[in-house]
């Protein structure tokens, strides 16, 4: 380990990229605890420590490294980035231009990038309304924040501003640092929180600290799961006509057991916490009580139901095969290996390839779509039958794929700097 850490160190290129990325996660969670002006951050943090960061909000802020808690400029984290992100890809297939713009490379790309940018300014104002609307409808008996208008529009635009400081960042991060920047501030906003839920567990007395114990365990084997999850594929045999005499060239194409990442917990969750969010705007409303007590007693994220949790296991494999649907696509692979010479073996090039490789896609996503169900499901049974609060859980289950996920990849981009580096001295 301290050898590699040496070799870490002696890459001069590698070592400013290093010390560049950790400068510039100090100035992220600096941000993360700089309030938004004009309101009393230290009431609203008590207020939603004992409302469980108010369900449907707090699962969002976690899932996309925000700083809720602190009500910082910065408390909409990456969402309205990953959210503008997922329309635009799922745009690319509606609409023929953005589908020829992505065949384009690397300045289709460029172009598809700077269209996300566009739109998640547009989101993020929205957003920021709306988190603003809840927590205010919330602790509106505290009298904690300010609704009126025009005196909700500054904290809007403070907040709107914090998020496009932190896509800069994570656009900055990516270019001249390590990693995936978006994903690196995603993994510091849920890594930062784990002292925090140590400290509530601890104080919490015998009963949390054994439930507590429980869920280390449990988070461990998790661990190991994904990681093994994370990198499982299939591996599909392909046989490239060779041009001269012998036998032809043997590759395979990976098709992922995870083809769909984190994508379908975002979806299910954005859609499963709907009802609460709704309830929240209709629990004024005596004529929509019958409803309001329906979702609190079925769909509620801090004590989830039978039927939450079937229901977003559900959702959770529906969104894998919907994302996929989408963003795999076998025509295409299927052409780029006939226009190259290749043909799997036993099956006829073209239409009979692109029917394998669905099939083949499919019952993997059948698989993978329930182990991230289990996977996002856990925690939540923990909240149901321990004495631990989903506030009180180190990580969730989506967390934890985050985290597996932005390290693993890290360790890879690191390893093939180090190599190029090795390879640079030879030359």
């Amino acid at each position: 380990m301290f050898t590699y850490l040496q070799q870490l160190w002696r890459s001069e290129d590698l070592r400013k990229r290093i010390l560049f990325t950790i400068g510039l996660l100090i100035l992220y969670r600096v941000m993360a605890h700089i309030p938004v002006p004009g309101t009393d951050p230290v009431a609203l943090k008590s207020f939603l420590a004992t409302r469980g960061n108010i369900g449907a909000l707090g699962v969002c802020a976690a899932l996309t490294g925000g700083s809720l808690p602190n009500f910082s400029v910065v408390m909409l984290g990456l969402s309205p980035y990953i959210n503008a992100s997922i329309i635009v890809q799922l745009c690319t297939v509606i609409f023929p231009k953005l589908e020829a713009l992505s065949k384009e490379g690397a300045q289709g790309q460029k172009e598809i990038n700077r269209y996300t940018r566009y739109l998640s300014l547009p989101l993020a104002f929205m957003q920021s309304y709306g988190f603003l609307l809840l927590l205010g409808r919330s602790s509106a008996a505290a009298g904690l924040l300010d609704l009126s208008f025009p005196g909700v529009l500054l904290p809007m635009l403070y907040v709107t501003t914090g998020s496009r400081i932190l896509m800069w960042l994570g656009e900055v991060l990516t270019e001249k640092g390590v990693g995936n920047g978006t994903s690196m501030i995603i993994f510091v906003g849920i890594v930062a929180g784990i002292p925090g839920h140590i400290g509530a567990i601890l104080a919490g007395g015998d009963t949390q600290i054994q439930a507590f114990y429980l869920f280390i365990v449990v988070s461990l084997a998790m661990l190991v799961a994904v990681v093994l999850f994370t990198d499982a594929h299939r591996l599909v045999p392909i046989t490239y006509a060779n041009q001269g005499a012998g036998r032809g060239v043997q590759g395979s194409i990976p098709i992922r057991l995870n083809q769909a990442g984190m994508i379908p917990i975002i979806f299910a969750v954005s859609l499963i916490t709907f009802p609460g969010i709704l309830a929240q705007f209709l629990q004024t409303a005596p004529r929509f009580k019958g409803v309001v007590n329906f979702i609190a007693t079925y769909l509620n994220a801090q004590s989830p139901s039978v039927v939450y949790l079937a229901l977003y296991f559900l959702l959770v494999i529906a969104f894998t095969y919907f994302y996929v649907s989408v963003s795999f696509k076998p025509e295409e692979i299927a052409d780029s290996i006939q226009k190259r010479g290749g043909f799997i073996p036993g099956v006829r090039p073209g239409a009979q390839t692109a029917v394998l490789l669905k099939k083949t896609s499919s019952r993997l996503n059948l698989w993978g779509g329930i182990f991230l169900a289990i996977i996002a499901i856990i925690p939540l049974l923990f909240t149901r039958y321990t004495t631990l609060t989903s506030a009180e859980l180190l990580i969730s289950g989506s967390g934890l794929i985050i985290v597996v996920g932005v390290v693993m990849e890290l360790i890879r981009q690191i390893n093939a700097q180090m190599l190029a580096h090795d390879y640079e001295k030879l030359v």
